[in-house]
């Protein structure tokens, strides 16, 4: 049995495409791994705070001189870290807002990433932990932008699941979401055929 973690970063509930493929992508993993756990954080219902100075003091000082808001912003860390650490298989369902991910998924990245416990720094550089774990990454995009320059997720997503350790990544793109009927209905389907062939 593996546990699936699904992380959701949608600010809309009705009508998201990245929510959609989540649905298809849940489904069709049940169908061919029934016996595996399956669950769901959703970051628009319960946004993670932004990085800030009550996190880095929980994670820089003794516990003895530590706050009480940065105890909570510890404790809250080691909560999103140990169930990213438990997780056989990341699934992260991001929109493309103004060419990159939400501002939500960067802030549970800002709580994961974490020096000695899912990567670490060596004297040839820094070190991945989270080796063995597979990721897929379910976009929603307006235009069209694999590929070129103006693409600032996969090539940060990319680089953000290697650093921890994660270079077992697939990318699924429904693409031309806003330019018209026949380019929505062709991007995802596009996506939704990717979906099928990897669950």
């Amino acid at each position: 049995m593996s546990r699936v973690l699904i992380i959701e970063s949608s600010a809309r509930q009705q009508d998201s495409v990245s929510r959609q493929l989540t649905q298809t992508f849940i489904t069709q993993w049940q169908a061919a791994h029934p016996a595996d756990q399956i669950s769901v954080r959703d970051l628009a219902v319960n946004p993670v705070p932004h990085l800030d100075a009550h996190l880095l003091g929980g994670w820089m000082k003794p516990a003895e001189q530590r706050t009480q808001a940065e105890q909570a912003s510890l404790e809250r860390s080691e909560a999103l870290t140990e169930e990213l650490l438990a997780a056989d298989v990341l699934v992260m369902a991001a929109p493309m807002y103004n060419f990159t991910i939400p501002s939500t998924l960067k802030a549970w990245l800002d709580h994961v990433l974490r020096a000695g416990v899912t990567f670490k720094y060596t004297a040839t550089g820094p070190q991945g932990l989270l080796t063995g774990k597979r990721a897929f990454v379910l976009t929603a995009r307006g235009g069209i932008y694999a590929g070129s320059s103006a693409d600032h997720q996969e090539p940060y997503l990319r680089q953000v699941m290697a650093f921890i350790g994660i270079h077992d990544v697939a990318f699924i793109h429904a693409e031309g979401l806003n330019l018209g009927a026949d380019f929505h209905d062709k991007g995802l389907s596009q996506a939704n055929a990717r979906l099928a062939q990897l669950a």
